[in-house]
């Protein structure tokens, strides 16, 4: 949005900008190089302030380690990030471990879905996931229906906005807990590509 403003200058009283006449357009222009002292003294705008900037749609990830920390609560990552992104792509981004022993780019076949080694169990925001693909439906037959693979998994769309709880590596999570805590602001880390 274009603001116009108006700025005024304070010249000298034998300048040929602030005599009576009108000035030859051809002979009297304004340029910085013939005047000595240019002062601005005051600016005014006449735009109206702009509205408050709403805050980008983005969707709320609480990524839960397969492990207890040293005082035997859960290891939550919270992140953010906006929808329309696989959620392979969203952990990986954001640094949250996705493939455990199986991060060697050998062992896992880099998103194409038919390692079945980015298994994530979704814990709340399974209304913001795109359906199981048939890759899952083949990978996942034996498992929990809330089990997904992360890189056939799409995260809403551009506009989403959420929570989405992750359980990382849930074949091998050593323990049991209840997902009820808001995310502390301080711990929430954005990315937007």
């Amino acid at each position: 949005m274009a603001s116009s403003s108006t700025l005024q200058f304070n010249l000298p009283n034998n300048h040929p900008l602030n005599s009576s006449k009108p000035p030859l357009l051809h002979h009297h222009h304004l340029s910085f190089s013939r005047l000595k002292k240019i002062r601005a003294v005051q600016t005014s705008n006449d735009a109206q302030p702009a509205p408050p900037q709403e805050e980008p749609a983005a969707v709320n990830f609480a990524f839960v380690s397969p492990v207890l920390l040293p005082d035997g609560t859960p290891d939550v990552h919270y992140r953010r990030a906006c929808g329309g992104q696989k959620l392979r792509d969203v952990m990986l981004d954001n640094d949250v471990e996705l493939y455990g022993p199986y991060a060697r780019p050998l062992l896992n076949c880099g998103g194409g879905g038919t390692c079945g080694t980015c298994i994530v169990e979704v814990v709340e925001g399974k209304e913001l996931l795109s359906p199981r693909t048939d890759k899952e439906k083949e990978k996942l037959k034996r498992n929990p229906k809330n089990w997904r693979l992360a890189c056939q998994t799409t995260v809403g769309r551009p506009d989403s906005r959420g929570v989405v709880v992750i359980q990382q590596l849930p074949e091998w999570k050593a323990h049991q807990w209840t997902y009820g805590k808001e995310p502390p602001e301080d711990e929430i880390q954005t990315v937007y590509v």
